[in-house]
């Protein structure tokens, strides 16, 4: 109920006691404009264009161009015929109307002249609309003591925020040199663990390099053998043509000369020399051993795939992943993020791939001092990483400490008790959620996702009563359309509760929202008896 309902109410109830006395004016005239209908001095039309004689007043021809010298006939077509409706509220209708046998007016005043059988029910309306405004007043008078009630609550809420928020932000600088001193601890902690865990590596790296070195060796008495077809110890120009694959220039004609320019221009070498000629063809040269024929050789690529599945064609387009999946690999680049900048330890023993397992085996286990150290790192920093995780918490804290603080909830902030709390309306198709400065949605009864109907944007109300309306915006966009959005109108009641939703226009919803905090204080007696001068 607005304030305006109010005031009316009053002035309603007091119409009973002052109607008997009727201010004579000409009929269908307001008392706002008696002053201009003066009896027996020539009246000027009200827009100015002329001045006629006071009996061509309501004598049923038309003279003004704005009508207003027949107020009480239907004479002029763009004139208006006010009723009286003592006992009731007061009103215009179109002078067409007059006497067209058809009672408009409560009073029957707009058919004085056509016979019609119309019947006075000013007072029988009246007794019925002060009975419904009373009940509204009441209404707003109740709401109107919540209100006061939720303004109190809310300077309370917020003297405990802002001592909340002084003991936090003192908490905070505690923690803040907390996390400090556990930085210099875990960096301290972390340079040997780093300086061992290289040394580690580098012995393990010096001991690859022996191994493959006497793998090496291995492998080139083993050539050696093989291309020694005489067994004279050495290896001849004739021998190493039997191996195309060494060609140098790979042009299809291994000739002897070539042959000899990898020999280092010799006809022959020994086991010693030979050293030089395997670091030259050790990646050309395939192995006797390993020579197999063309059917026995399985060509790469060439092995059997299963036919795709009838499920693999219809795989989620990018757009369309998972919410649940796009949760998770959001969670796993943050934990990403998160570990950048510190050193993280490998665990104590490696796994190296396949190709070092055949080759040099796997790393050995760090030994027991190295294993403290990184022990010893491992605590300072995992210490860090849950003070530095505590302060990130009472970051957040602060945040949503501040953002309540300053957030427009009305001139006394008797709006902050929606803050945090969620209302539902069902339909008989959908239920609508509510969230006040967070969000509106709507979710089908029967199944389906949520819908966002548009998130908490601003105030809307007029200059006059800005804080009447809520926006809610870029919500989920419709199929060939705009986003969803979203206007909440707030009535004044001693409940807080949604009462009805509806789309007036393609993707933009209105919602009647009943609140205490909305309801105005209402007007004083002498407002009333001064408003009731205008009837």
């Amino acid at each position: 109920m607005t304030s305006c309902q109010t005031q009316y109410l009053l002035m309603l109830l007091l119409s009973v006691g002052v109607s008997a006395v009727e201010v004579q004016r000409p009929r269908g005239v307001p008392l706002s404009k008696r002053q201009f209908y003066e009896e027996g001095k020539p009246f000027t039309c009200l827009d100015g264009s002329r001045t006629i004689p006071f009996d061509r007043v309501n004598d049923d021809y038309c003279d003004c161009k704005d009508g207003s010298d027949e107020p009480g006939t239907a004479a002029c077509p763009n004139g208006s015929f006010h009723c009286t409706n003592s006992g009731f509220r007061p009103g215009f209708i179109p002078s067409s109307r007059i006497n067209d046998g058809i009672c408009d007016c409560c009073d029957t005043t707009d058919e004085y002249n056509s016979g019609a059988a119309c019947q006075n029910t000013c007072r029988e309306l009246g007794r019925k609309e002060r009975e419904s405004l009373q009940k509204m007043a009441e209404i707003t008078k109740e709401g109107f003591l919540l209100k006061q009630q939720l303004i109190q609550e809310a300077k309370r809420g917020l003297e405990e925020k802002k001592a909340k928020q002084a003991d936090i932000q003192i908490g905070k600088k505690d923690l803040e040199a907390k996390v400090e001193a556990l930085r210099t601890v875990k960096e301290t902690a972390e340079q040997p663990e780093k300086e061992a865990k290289e040394c580690h590596l580098k012995a393990w790296e010096e001991q690859k390099a022996v191994i493959q070195m006497e793998k090496d060796k291995a492998k080139m008495a083993e050539v050696l053998s093989e291309l020694d077809d005489d067994a004279d110890g050495s290896v001849s120009v004739a021998e190493l043509l039997s191996h195309s694959e060494l060609d140098p220039d790979s042009d299809g004609s291994f000739t002897e000369a070539e042959a000899q320019g990898l020999l280092g221009g010799v006809d022959k070498v020994d086991s010693v020399a030979f050293e030089s000629v395997w670091n030259n063809i050790k990646d050309k040269y395939t192995s006797e051993a390993n020579t197999e024929t063309p059917a026995e050789v399985e060509t790469p690529g060439e092995e059997v795939r299963e036919p795709p599945s009838d499920n693999d064609s219809e795989q989620y387009p990018e757009e369309d992943i998972p919410e649940e999946e796009e949760e998770d690999d959001d969670e796993e680049d943050e934990e990403e993020d998160q570990d950048d900048g510190d050193y993280k330890s490998p665990p104590p023993t490696q796994t190296p791939d396949k190709k070092e397992d055949d080759d040099e085996g796997t790393m050995p286990p760090f030994d027991q001092e190295t294993q403290n150290l990184i022990d010893a790192a491992q605590k300072a920093r995992d210490a860090f990483d849950e003070a530095e995780r505590a302060l990130r918490e009472v970051d957040d804290q602060v945040k949503n400490l501040e953002k309540e603080i300053s957030f427009d909830f009305g001139p006394n902030a008797e709006f902050a008790y929606l803050y945090s709390q969620c209302y539902e309306l069902s339909t008989s198709e959908y239920i609508y959620r509510l969230c006040p400065f967070n969000r509106m949605s709507q979710k089908p009864k029967f199944g389906g996702s949520e819908t966002n109907l548009g998130s908490w944007g601003h105030w809307a109300g007029p200059e006059d009563n800005i804080y009447s309306l809520m926006k809610y915006e870029h919500g989920t966009g419709c199929w060939q359309g705009p986003n969803r959005s979203t206007t909440i109108k707030l009535t004044c009641g001693k409940e807080t509760v949604v009462t009805s939703v509806s789309e007036p226009s393609r993707c933009e919803y209105l919602m009647e929202f009943i609140s205490p905090a909305i309801c105005q204080e209402p007007p004083s007696l002498d407002a009333a008896l001064h408003g009731h001068e205008e009837l």
